[in-house]
Order: C-alpha cells, then structure tokens, then sequence
C-alpha cells in the first residue's frame, strides 16, 4: 500500500479473470473447482478495490464464446453466479457497492438472471464503488449492436447522421455511463484482450501477469496499481503538453 499514490489512482480498473481452469488441472481438479477457487479473488479484488477508493471495477466473468464450452462447465459457472449474487448482496449493501451488469444478460439462465436483476435493483442506490459484471458479454457484438440502435433511431427520426459522433456511439454501448477502464489486468499469463470493451479501451494501460485467477490476490492488485502510476498517459500529446 506504501507504493500506492492515491492521488493517481485509477478510477475504473477491468480485468480478465484468466487461469482457473488451468490453476485447477495444475492441482488435479475438474475446471468447476478452479472457478470455484477463483470466487475467492472476485471477494479479495472488490474488498481491496472498495478499501482503495477506486470507483469501478469491471469483472470479466463470462464472455459470448463461453456458452461453447462443455453444458457441464457453462452449468457450473452458472451455479457459482447464483451463488455470489446469493451471498454477496448483504455485503454490497454493507459496503455501499452498486452492482451493474454489461452484456446480453437475458441470455442467462432465467433463475439466475432473476438473481442478477434483484440483486441490481437492491443495491441499485449506492455511491460507495461500482462493481460491473460482464456477463455474456462481447466487444464486437456490443459495437454491432450500438450500430442496429443508431441506424434504427436514425430512420426513426430520433437522430441525425451529423449527430454521431464518439460520444453519442458511446451512450448506445453497455457501459454508458462509465468512465472508460483506465487499467485492464488480464491474469493467466496470456497477452491479448479477447473482444473485452474493445471500444472503451482505446487510451486504457494493459496490464499482463503470468499469475492465474485464482492465486490472484491483494498484493497482485496492488502492484499492477503500482506498475500503472509509473506510466505517463499522454493520450496522443507529448510530454511537455501534459
């Protein structure tokens, strides 16, 4: 925490959940109880995030190509996101966290996205820090479907050609309304984005550690933290501009 400048903190920090299924076949497990595993770091990432003060913190949880994986997986993953919305809401309401969701969410499970509204609606009221859930969630569906809202509001008379423009595109995408991820942590030891807020990340810091999900704790969070207040973000400036 001492390394932590909390004047330079970014507001909106996304990350990639990566790893646990290799973290459970590293220990011989099936790949559910590496997800279940890595639910013990979403609780230790949004505690240290909240204790922070950082403002939005966006969870990668299950992306448009994970419904490809095997039933049995998808189920899992499924039941572990009924789970936290069940046991988690309490303490969002104690920590004054607002849950969103980003992505096609009628998608999921009906019993489930049941939960996820409810739980939306509950602690729709707090200030404190938001904590925002891609689930079923693509960055090249997302900007196709901002694209379909215009083009109809546009034939609608809703909207003129001339008026999109960077920020109309963006109040028609999932997130409108946040402020784009200033730091994205991608855990597992891959080096790409995988269609994750591919718009919104445009002046975003990348952060890649070889650290799979579920080992992914405080120290971990804090040091990609460090490593991005090091940074000079000139956002196409030089460094006597800024």
């Amino acid at each position: 925490m001492s390394d932590i400048d909390p004047e330079k903190l970014p507001k909106h920090i996304a990350i990639i959940m990566d790893g646990n299924g290799r973290w459970a076949k590293g220990h011989a497990l099936k790949r559910a109880l590496g997800h279940r595993k890595g639910v013990e770091s979403v609780r230790t990432v949004v505690e240290i995030c909240r204790k922070t003060g950082i403002d939005v913190l966006t969870l990668y949880a299950f992306s448009m190509e994970n419904w490809f994986r095997p039933h049995e997986e998808v189920s899992a993953l499924m039941k572990l996101l009924a789970e936290f919305l069940d046991g988690e809401v309490q303490e969002m309401m104690d920590q004054d966290i607002k849950l969103m969701a980003t992505g096609k969410i009628d998608s999921l499970e009906p019993a489930v996205l049941r939960k996820l509204k409810g739980a939306m609606e509950k602690t729709s009221g707090n200030r404190g820090m938001v904590l925002n859930l891609a689930l079923s969630y693509g960055g090249r569906e997302e900007i196709a479907m901002a694209a379909r809202k215009i083009l109809s509001d546009g034939l609608s008379g809703k909207i003129k050609a001339d008026d999109v423009d960077e920020a109309l595109f963006q109040s028609y995408l999932y997130t409108s309304g946040l402020p784009d991820p200033d730091l994205l942590i991608r855990t597992g030891g891959e080096h790409r984005i995988s269609n994750f807020l591919l718009f919104q990340s445009a002046y975003t810091e990348l952060y890649f550690t070889s650290t799979l999900w579920p080992d992914f704790r405080e120290e971990d969070l804090l040091e990609a933290i460090a490593h991005y207040q090091k940074r000079e973000r000139r956002f196409g400036r030089i460094s006597e501009q800024l």
